[in-house]
């Protein structure tokens, strides 16, 4: 095997926890994979791997070096697509991470519309309430909520959602809605554990008037806020995307809306590098006309 072909072996145990498993899902023998993987050992002079009876695990060598041979599979890939003729025309694969309920919202119909038009194109979406290592992880292009910080990346601003401080009709209707963002202090509130958690609410132009509020209640996702919301246990502070089919049908109501902070941007994050590959730039201006529709507004 060549080095890149060692290192692809590499990344399948990895991944796969087990030298059995990646052997079958890259369609070599359990000895070959060994081979390999001892093979690129003896070349580093390192030890990538704790091998047990039961389970494959990385050592720190391993750990930090994983990260570098996805990157450097990543570019190869890359490489081979655009001297095949991929600057025209999407193929390989497109590698998307966004926040769970956007992504599953405005970003996965957009990669099924893509799919469905590019035969040569796959895809792998990460949806995860956290922000994850772009480069590290290989991926092409992140969804990102909120105020960004200085990077090298790219980033294309595609739009903006608010936050909305909502409450159930029943809840409203027993405890009456506040006029003000320090009648919160006397009020049920719901929190969540993702990116925005805090129970410090901004408020005003400058969303700079904090109201510090008491939980009644702590859960960890944004499905089960909106429920506990809905189910009248609390105001919850959730983002216009997240609440707008529980308002259109009366499920939940916005309350403090002329005292929200400004909007929070939608941006892409990408290497410049990675500008002129096709299935990128076919994924931003698809993004891109979305929010031309009002689709999270």
């Amino acid at each position: 095997m060549d080095r890149f072909e060692r290192l692809t072996v590499f990344v399948a145990v990895a991944e796969q926890r087990g030298f059995a498993a990646a052997a079958r899902g890259l369609g070599l023998s359990p000895a070959a994979v060994t081979r390999a993987v001892a093979g690129l050992e003896r070349r580093l002079g390192v030890t990538l791997l704790h091998r047990s009876t039961r389970a494959v695990s990385l050592t720190d060598e391993g750990a930090g070096f994983l990260d570098r041979a996805r990157r450097i599979l990543a570019d190869l890939r890359e490489a081979e697509q655009i001297v095949g003729g991929g600057r025209s025309v999407p193929r390989g694969q497109l590698y998307v991470t966004a926040p769970v309920l956007f992504g599953r919202l405005h970003v996965l119909p957009e990669i099924e519309d893509l799919l469905a038009a590019h035969d040569g194109l796959s895809a792998r979406l990460m949806l995860v309430d956290r922000n994850v290592r772009i480069v590290e992880e290989g991926i092409n292009v992140a969804v990102r909520i909120g105020v960004l910080a200085d990077s090298a990346l790219r980033a294309v601003a595609i739009g903006a959602v608010r936050q909305t401080i909502v409450a159930s009709p029943a809840y409203l209707a027993k405890h009456g809605a506040p006029f003000d963002p320090a009648d919160l202090r006397r009020h049920r509130c719901i929190l969540g554990n993702g990116a925005r958690v805090a129970s410090a609410w901004s408020f005003g132009a400058d969303g700079r008037t904090i109201v510090e509020v008491a939980p009644r209640l702590t859960v960890n996702s944004i499905d089960a806020e909106i429920r506990a919301a809905e189910a009248g246990l609390g105001l919850a502070n959730l983002l216009s995307y997240q609440v707008a089919d529980a308002i259109a049908a009366g499920r939940l109501v916005p309350v403090l809306a002329d005292r929200a902070p400004p909007a929070l941007p939608v941006s892409l994050l990408y290497e410049a590098a990675r500008a002129s590959m096709p299935s990128i730039r076919l994924f931003i201006d698809a993004m891109r006309a979305r929010a031309r529709r009002g689709a999270w507004t």
